[in-house]
C-alpha cells in the first residue's frame, strides 16, 4: 500500500513539473473606437520670406485585426488565444488607452484652427444726442474689422500643435504596449500561483500518505505521538499557504481586470502549460530595435520637433499684426438743400491699424522661454534613451538568470530532491531515520518545486517587458517545457 501511494505523489509531482506551451499570436490591435484620420502639415522651421519644405504626414487609423477564432474541429478554447484575448479587449475599454484617445483628440482639433485668423468683429452704435454735420444728423454708424496676424507664425503655430498631435498619438501607443506588458505580466503570475496551488495540493496528499506511516508506526510502537503532531502541523502550514496563495489570485485577478476595465471579480482562465522561450538576441541589438520601434522615444523626438517649432513662433510674435477696417455712418435728410455737400447722403470709411512691437525684453523673453523648452526636450530625449538602455540590460539579465535558475532546478536540483525524499520515505518505513528528517526533506521538495514555478514565471514576464522596452514582437527560441 505504500509503495502505491509513493507512485501516485511521484507521478503527481511529475505532472506538475511538466508541460508546455504553443507558441504565442502576437496580435496587434488598436481600440475598435480607434481615433479619426488626422493629416497634419510638418516641415522644419522657414523664414517667413523663405519657400516653406513641407512634407505631408497622414495619420491613420489603427489595423483592424480579427479576433483569433479556434481552428476549424477544435471545441475546447486554445489556451494560446486567452492572453490575445485579454489584450484586445483592453485596447477597447482601458481607462488609461481611453484617456489618452480622448486627449490626442483633443489636441487634433485644436491643429484644424490655429492657423486660421482670428474670427471678424462687427459693431453697431447709436448715438444719444446725434452728430450734427453739414450734411445732417448721424444718429448710427456700422463697422465692421477683421486682425490679420503674421501668416508666417500662424503657419508655425499650427505644424508645432500638429508634431504635439503625433506625440500625444506615440504615447497613445506606448501606453498601449504598457498595458499589453502590464496584462501578460499579470497573466504570467496566474499562472505560477495556480501551478504553486497545485503543487501544494500535491505535497498535502503527499504529506497526509507521511501520516497515514507515521500513525501505523505508532500503532506498532515504532514511533512516537510526536512523529503524528508534527505532520499534523506541517500540514496546517500547508493550508494557510494554500489560502495566501488564493488571495495573491484574487488580488492579481482583480488588477488584471482593472486594466482592462471591466469588474475585478471576473474569472480570468490561466495557461496549464508553460513552454520555455528565450530571445537570443545582443543588448545592442534590442536597443537598436528599441531607438527605431518604442513609441515612447518617438514621442520624446516629437516634442523635442514641436518645441523646435516653438522657438519660431516666439521669434515670429514681434512681427506686426494689422487690422482692417469699414464703417458705414447712417446720415439724416434734415439740412436744406447745399450746393457744398451732399445733403443726407450717408458716408463711409475705411481703415488701417498696425501694432508697433515696442517691448524688446518681453519679447527676448517669450524666445528665452521657448529656446530653453527646446533644450529641455532634447535633454528629456537624451535622458529617455539612457533609461531605455538601462532598462534592456535589467531586462536581459533578469531573463538569463530566470533561464538559469529554470535550468538548475530541472536538471540538477529537483530530480535530486524527489531522489532524497523518496529514499528518506523508504528508510523511514524500515525505522532507520527520523520523522523530522522527512519532513525537511518534504519541505525542501516544496521549497524548491515553488522557486522552480517562479524562475519559469519571471522568465515569461522578462520577455514579455523586452517586447515592450523594443516596441515591437521579438523573435523567440523555444526550449524545454515547463
Amino acid at each position: 500500500m505504500l509503495n502505491r501511494k509513493q507512485i501516485l505523489i511521484a507521478s503527481l509531482l511529475c505532472a506538475v513539473g511538466s508541460g508546455c506551451q504553443a507558441s504565442r499570436t502576437v496580435v496587434n490591435q488598436e481600440q475598435q473606437t480607434s481615433p479619426a484620420p488626422f493629416q497634419a502639415t510638418v516641415g522644419s522651421p522657414v523664414k517667413d520670406d523663405e519657400p516653406a519644405n513641407v512634407t505631408m504626414v497622414s495619420f491613420h487609423d489603427g489595423v483592424d485585426v480579427p479576433t483569433p477564432q479556434p481552428p476549424p474541429g477544435q471545441s475546447v478554447v486554445d489556451e494560446s488565444l486567452i492572453l490575445d484575448q485579454l489584450v484586445q479587449q483592453a485596447n477597447s475599454t482601458s481607462p488609461r488607452l481611453i484617456r489618452l484617445q480622448q486627449e490626442y483628440q483633443a489636441v487634433a482639433a485644436r491643429s484644424q484652427y490655429a492657423d486660421k485668423l482670428p474670427d471678424p468683429k462687427v459693431g453697431f452704435n447709436v448715438f444719444g444726442n446725434p452728430l450734427q454735420t453739414a450734411a445732417g444728423s448721424q444718429r448710427a454708424n456700422f463697422n465692421v474689422s477683421q486682425t490679420i496676424p503674421w501668416l508666417g507664425k500662424l503657419n508655425a503655430e499650427q505644424k508645432r500643435i500638429c508634431f504635439e498631435a503625433l506625440a500625444v498619438w506615440s504615447e497613445y501607443e506606448a501606453e498601449r504596449l504598457r498595458v499589453k506588458a502590464s496584462i501578460e505580466s499579470g497573466w504570467y503570475r496566474l499562472y505560477v500561483l495556480d501551478r504553486q496551488i497545485e503543487v501544494t495540493r500535491a505535497n498535502q496528499e503527499l504529506l497526509k500518505s507521511l501520516v497515514d506511516i507515521a500513525n501505523a508506526r505508532v500503532s506498532t510502537s515504532q514511533a512516537t505521538q510526536g512523529d503524528v503532531l508534527l505532520g499534523t502541523v506541517e500540514l496546517s502550514q500547508l493550508q494557510e499557504r494554500l489560502l495566501t496563495l488564493r488571495r495573491q489570485r484574487i488580488a492579481t485577478e482583480a488588477e488584471i481586470n482593472r486594466l482592462i476595465g471591466r469588474p475585478a471579480e471576473t474569472p480570468i482562465r490561466s495557461a496549464t502549460q508553460l513552454q520555455r522561450q528565450t530571445i537570443e538576441l545582443s543588448h545592442d541589438q534590442v536597443l537598436q530595435i528599441a531607438t527605431s520601434e518604442q513609441p515612447e522615444m518617438k514621442a520624446a523626438h516629437l516634442r523635442s520637433h514641436a518645441s523646435h517649432w516653438g522657438i519660431e513662433v516666439a521669434r515670429l510674435s514681434q512681427r506686426p499684426e494689422f487690422m482692417l477696417s469699414a464703417s458705414y455712418f447712417l446720415t439724416d435728410d434734415n439740412r436744406p438743400p447745399s450746393t457744398v455737400v451732399d445733403v443726407g447722403q450717408d458716408p463711409w470709411a475705411i481703415g488701417a491699424q498696425v501694432s508697433i512691437p515696442l517691448w524688446h525684453n518681453k519679447y527676448d523673453a517669450m524666445k528665452r522661454e521657448a529656446t530653453w523648452k527646446y533644450h529641455a526636450a532634447l535633454s528629456s530625449t537624451r535622458e529617455l534613451e539612457d533609461r531605455y538602455d538601462a532598462m534592456i540590460l535589467d531586462a536581459m539579465a533578469e531573463a538569463n538568470r530566470s533561464v538559469e535558475t529554470a535550468d538548475l532546478y530541472s536538471q540538477t536540483i529537483l530530480p535530486q530532491a524527489r531522489q532524497a525524499l523518496q529514499s528518506d520515505q523508504e528508510a523511514y518505513t524500515n525505522g532507520t531515520v527520523d520523522f523530522d528528517r522527512v519532513i525537511r526533506d518534504y519541505r525542501n521538495l516544496l521549497t524548491l518545486e515553488l522557486g522552480y514555478h517562479v524562475a519559469a514565471g519571471d522568465l515569461a514576464i522578462a520577455n514579455s517587458r523586452l517586447e515592450q522596452i523594443a516596441g515591437t514582437p521579438l523573435s523567440r527560441k523555444l526550449g524545454p517545457s515547463n
